[in-house]
């Protein structure tokens, strides 16, 4: 069940929710949705106890009943820290969208602490070494003047590439990646917010890069055509962007049950070329394993 929880504000729903979401950890889905609707008579805004009801209710093969409550618990939070939007999309309830920023906010605020361990441990995570391999193949000079990092997290990537970088920035929606970023003293600017704001500031600003780097982030947004398009409006000339994606064997785009997106290689040939960028190599690669299996997965990278 979703590890996120936000109080009802009042102290009887609040145990009666923990309760509820015991026992949908031990399995017992039935007991958990009533227990839950007790709940919601309580405090039937409370945005944690419909979501948890929608999954409930997907467990017990409730799919119409799970969108109603996935529905509710958008409405009952604005910023939908939860992520009951991607569940409505991921049910067929509604098309497919960016992700709210506050759900990807605070799901990576939550992951900060232990980020770095656990997926580079537990996960396998390669990303950083597969976008360095490629870039260096691609017959780059290696030696950017100006590197933005999109979506630098805790900074995994920019230390792959630091070394040939003459000044590192870094944006990211979370301040507590962040946080963990500046420690490493990796970046000569950090920047907190989404990385398609930050772009089109950094354009109208006249910000110029010999590389925009994207490990393992454009996974979090459906269509890659606004996000190239804007990074390749900040690129200086020959520079580079380099990027990972997760990828399927169709050509668009599918939120997988993970609530990452993942796209189809002719999705991202599309999205370079309408960007104006050049493709030089896409190539398929896993950048992280999930229950002992590798995530397909594709690196490319482009020129102006």
């Amino acid at each position: 069940m979703d590890a996120i929880f936000l109080s009802s504000g009042d102290v009887i729903a609040d145990r009666r929710f923990e309760w509820a979401r015991d026992l949908a950890d031990k399995g017992d889905f039935a007991a958990a949705a009533d227990l839950l609707a007790q709940t919601l008579e309580l405090a039937p805004g409370y945005a944690s106890a419909w979501f948890t009801l929608g999954e409930v209710r997907e467990k017990l093969g409730e799919r119409d009943g799970a969108v109603a409550a996935f529905e509710k618990a958008a409405g009952a939070d604005p910023q939908d820290r939860h992520g009951a939007q991607l569940h409505l999309i991921r049910l067929g309830a509604l098309p497919a969208a960016a992700m709210p920023e506050g759900y990807v906010r605070t799901l990576f605020d939550g992951y900060a602490p232990g980020f770095d361990h656990a997926l580079t441990q537990g996960l396998g995570y390669r990303a950083p070494k597969l976008l360095l391999k490629a870039v260096q193949a691609s017959g780059a000079s290696m030696k950017f003047t100006s590197a933005l990092d999109l979506g630098c997290g805790t900074g995994l990537g920019g230390a792959a590439f630091k070394p040939f970088c003459g000044s590192l920035t870094g944006v990211d929606l979370s301040p507590a990646m962040l946080a963990q970023a500046k420690a490493k003293n990796i970046y000569d600017r950090l920047a907190e917010g989404d990385v398609l704001a930050f772009l089109a500031d950094e354009a109208v600003a006249k910000a110029r890069y010999d590389l925009v780097l994207a490990a393992d982030v454009y996974m979090y947004l459906d269509d890659l055509h606004p996000v190239l398009k804007a990074a390749a409006s900040v690129l200086a000339p020959d520079a580079a962007v380099a990027f990972s994606v997760e990828t399927h064997d169709g050509e668009g785009v599918t939120l997988r049950d993970t609530l990452r997106f993942a796209h189809g290689a002719a999705h991202v040939r599309d999205a370079i070329a309408t960007a104006g960028l050049t493709l030089l190599s896409l190539d398929s690669a896993s950048t992280r394993t999930e229950k002992g299996l590798p995530v397909p997965g594709l690196i490319g990278v482009a020129r102006n």
